[in-house]
């Protein structure tokens, strides 16, 4: 009989399966990738897989989770690095244009999810707009503290930016936006 699975082991697994998913999701899509994909570039045998994740699309709101902590928790360092809460606005779209120009942006992984499975998967969709309320309300919070405007324009400034830079290819599409956004709150 073999030995039972340390909780360090587990956490390692964890940590493997959510970074080799991550990956290919983000880079191949969601459907393109099967569980036997993950596998293969883990090591980690399937059984023991659906021990951590029951399903696929569990592993896919993990993953989604996991990201938005990361992502919205670097656009959050970036931003609270300047004084001047106008600056901070700003900033978004700095941070935006640095994300979009990495060599392995592939647009908006909440968008992507939600294109592939949002209208079949109530979990799926249930977590990206959880990413969307989140990202919009850390949004609000910084516009309220430089200005008497509304948030909502900003916000959908950023969210076209991340799709045109996504279907564009253009790193600079947060460029227009940044110009807009500072004309409605200066």
């Amino acid at each position: 009989m073999p030995a039972p699975i340390s909780e360090e082991q587990k956490a390692r697994d964890r940590a493997a399966l959510l970074d080799a998913a991550e990956a290919h999701f983000y880079e191949r899509g969601i459907q393109a990738v099967g569980m036997d994909a993950v596998r293969a570039v883990t090591g980690i045998p399937l059984k023991r897989i659906y021990g951590l994740f029951a399903t696929k699309e569990d592993l896919v709101v993990a993953v989604l989770q996991r990201r938005d902590r990361r992502w919205r928790g670097s656009l959050s360092e970036y931003v609270e690095r300047r004084e001047d809460p106008r600056e901070r606005v700003l900033s978004v779209f700095d941070w935006l244009g640095r994300w979009f120009a990495e060599p392995d942006f592939r647009g908006c992984a909440w968008i992507n999810a939600y294109g592939e499975l949002g209208s079949t998967s109530p979990a799926v969709l249930a977590e990206v707009r959880a990413h969307k309320h989140a990202f919009h309300e850390q949004i609000a919070a910084w516009v309220e503290a430089a200005a008497d405007a509304p948030a909502e324009p900003v916000c959908l400034m950023a969210e076209g930016a991340i799709v045109t830079a996504s279907i564009t290819g253009d790193a600079n599409a947060a460029r227009p936006a940044r110009v807009a956004v500072k004309a409605l709150i200066c």
